[in-house]
């Protein structure tokens, strides 16, 4: 690992103590600031609540017929595009998909690119990426005075790098991980103090699971956990798990595990994060164990799919509650974590943690200590638990859906998408309603046995994926919904089907609304109340990313990007026709290309059409009106 400060360092941080630092303030108190002003959307989940939720109501369900596009980009690459784009202070921060370029724009005249950064990788990362070329987004750090405002970008080669915010200039950059044993990074880097936490790619390649903190002004690492392993590599102190010992405490890492199988387990973490900065807790959840074929790694697999709670500044972790334990269907725990406070049934008030998981469960437990508060199916058609103990925390298999060598399991629900897998939910305090964004997907799996290889793919299974219960299987749609969830009550306020999975994820606003983009195309608008579709715009390619919202000069836009891909295109973008390829999706969705094709950028959308370019002579040239 090596990290380096460029040597321009010292004359951009002498700048940048003229860009506007408030004395006084920490860093992590200015982001926080930043996260609640409706022009920004500083971080992904947009606050460090994680709940994709904005209280900006200039578009509302009465006026939403009239949304239009005001502007476009384009990135000019073809593969997924994930995550959404950051706007700081007037200035658009977009990322691309592999090479991971990344784009400033000035909202003022964004046809005019304020500077881009086109990193050089090393393109035999393409090969070990599991599931095309994507990247979930982008960091940003606001500076303190002696150091510049920064961009993190996370590279798929396993690089890091800062880049000035005002300049794009390189600030450092890291090697995070190693690509010759087919470690990868997807995640987007997630700032908390004067940290930037890192997480990995690559359990379908035996890559043992790990999150890195880094010194956002240096690159030094600062501590780096495992989720498989010995203790102290996990982070696991006398405290762990103190207020639910049946979770399980020390020693687990290894003695879960066969001999040494921890040390090519999987459990990475390429998801989501939330932190609460008066816990000081950040939360993320570990994936799935290695290799798929549960019969090559007896026992419980600990800390594989795991909902975490770790100490930002240590590392230590408070709590770990593992979802699925000895996972037998690549049930990876990643999903989006969203941080609420409400009353539990009981009607005390209590800081909750809500992760809808691969698995067919919607979790919500206490953030401060792990205590689980329900656990309830995604959708009724899940049939691989009858339900989870809240006792113990166990769930109850039906064995009737179970894996094992010399057996083909058929009609497993959920299928190894999961009934929900990287999409960013919302959640709306008012309503205190979560819009999760969902696949409907079930499958058989028959496992077979491989050799470790390292930088190859491990494996061990092969799926065929088709649309669950409610959908129609004859024609191969109906693969995803769009729910209202009560976590209090565990009721669904309103569902409904949509063609393909709902991948990206949703945007919740005080205008009554939910946006989300769907796999062929379409961005749509849905009465929040009601799920009523109230509007929606065709893209120029499907969408795997999820939408936001932002204000400048008085008006409310909103942004998503387009460019079909992930996991669920990779039959499309690879032009695969095998139903089995892709891990099993390409015959899920094979009948994505008949709506929608490669093709990666960003629209955005306000009233009217209404934007910089109501004025015609912004960004002419010459800048005067022509001589008749």
């Amino acid at each position: 690992m090596k990290a380096h400060l460029k040597s321009g360092l010292l004359a951009t941080a002498s700048c940048a103590a003229l860009v506007g630092f408030v004395a006084g303030a920490s860093a992590n108190d200015k982001l926080i600031e930043l996260s609640k002003s409706d022009e920004n959307w500083v971080m992904t989940g947009k606050n460090y609540d994680s709940n994709n939720y904005s209280p900006l109501k200039q578009i509302n369900k009465d006026n939403v017929k009239k949304l239009k596009a005001a502007w476009s980009f384009s990135t000019g690459l073809l593969h997924g595009h994930e995550g959404t784009p950051r706007v700081v202070n007037g200035v658009m921060y977009i990322n691309s998909s592999f090479p991971n370029n990344v784009y400033a724009l000035d909202l003022a005249n964004p046809g005019k690119i304020k500077w881009q950064y086109k990193p050089k990788q090393d393109p035999a990362a393409r090969s070990v990426a599991c599931c095309d070329l994507v990247n979930r987004g982008l960091a940003y750090w606001p500076g303190d005075g002696k150091t510049p405002p920064l961009i993190i970008n996370n590279q798929l080669d396993g690089h890091v790098v800062a880049l000035n915010a005002d300049t794009g200039e390189e600030y450092w950059k890291l090697e995070n991980s190693d690509i010759k044993v087919g470690s990868t990074l997807t995640i987007a880097p997630y700032v908390v103090k004067d940290l930037v936490i890192i997480g990995s790619s690559g359990a379908e390649l035996g890559v043992r699971g790990y999150t890195t903190a880094y010194d956002i002004k240096t690159g030094e690492q600062k501590w780096r956990k495992y989720a498989t392993g010995p203790d102290e590599e996990v982070g696991i102190g006398d405290k762990f798990n103190e207020a639910n010992p049946h979770y399980g405490q020390k020693g687990l890492g290894t003695a879960t595990w066969e001999g040494d199988a921890w040390k090519i387990g999987g459990g990475t973490n390429w998801g989501w994060y939330a932190f609460d900065p008066e816990e000081n807790l950040i939360y993320y959840g570990s994936g799935n164990p290695s290799p798929w074929n549960e019969t090559m790694r007896p026992g419980d697999n600990k800390w594989t799919m795991t909902i975490m709670g770790r100490d930002a500044d240590t590392g230590e972790l408070r709590f770990g509650y593992q979802k699925t334990p000895h996972d037998e269907w690549d049930y990876a725990g990643v999903n989006v974590m969203m941080l609420s406070t409400q009353k539990d049934k009981s009607g005390k008030m209590r800081k909750l943690l809500t992760h809808p998981d691969r698995n067919g469960i919607v979790y919500t437990l206490d953030r401060t200590n792990g205590d689980l508060i329900s656990a309830d199916k995604i959708d009724d058609t899940v049939n691989v638990w009858t339900h989870v103990d809240l006792k113990t925390g166990i769930p109850v298999r039906d064995p009737e859906y179970g894996t094992r060598m010399d057996h083909k399991a058929t009609n497993v629900c959920p299928s190894a998408m999961g009934y929900h897998d990287q999409a960013h939910d919302s959640y709306d305090p008012n309503r205190q309603l979560f819009y999760l964004a969902i696949n409907h997907i079930c499958m058989d799996w028959e496992p077979f046995m491989l050799p470790y290889r390292a930088g190859q793919f491990f494996v061990g299974a092969t799926l065929w994926m088709y649309p669950g219960p409610k959908g129609d299987r004859q024609n191969y749609l109906g693969l995803g919904q769009v729910k209202a969830y009560n976590a209090i009550t565990g009721k669904y306020k309103w569902e409904v089907m949509e063609r393909f999975a709902a991948w990206g994820g949703t945007l919740a606003t005080a205008g009554d609304l939910v946006f989300y983009g769907t796999l062929d195309g379409y961005l749509k608008a849905r009465d929040s109340d009601t799920g009523k579709l109230l509007w929606k715009f065709k893209m120029p390619s499907g969408a795997i990313g999820y939408p936001m919202t932002y204000t400048h000069k008085g008006t409310q836009y909103v942004a998503i990007y387009y460019g079909v891909g992930g996991w669920p295109a990779v039959g499309l973008v690879f032009d695969l026709n095998d139903p089995t390829a892709g891990l099993g999706a390409v015959g899920a969705f094979k009948n994505l290309a008949n709506w929608t094709q490669m093709g990666g950028g960003m629209l955005v959308f306000s009233l009217d059409g209404k934007g910089p370019y109501d004025d015609v002579m912004l960004d002419e040239y010459p800048p005067e009106l022509p001589k008749l």
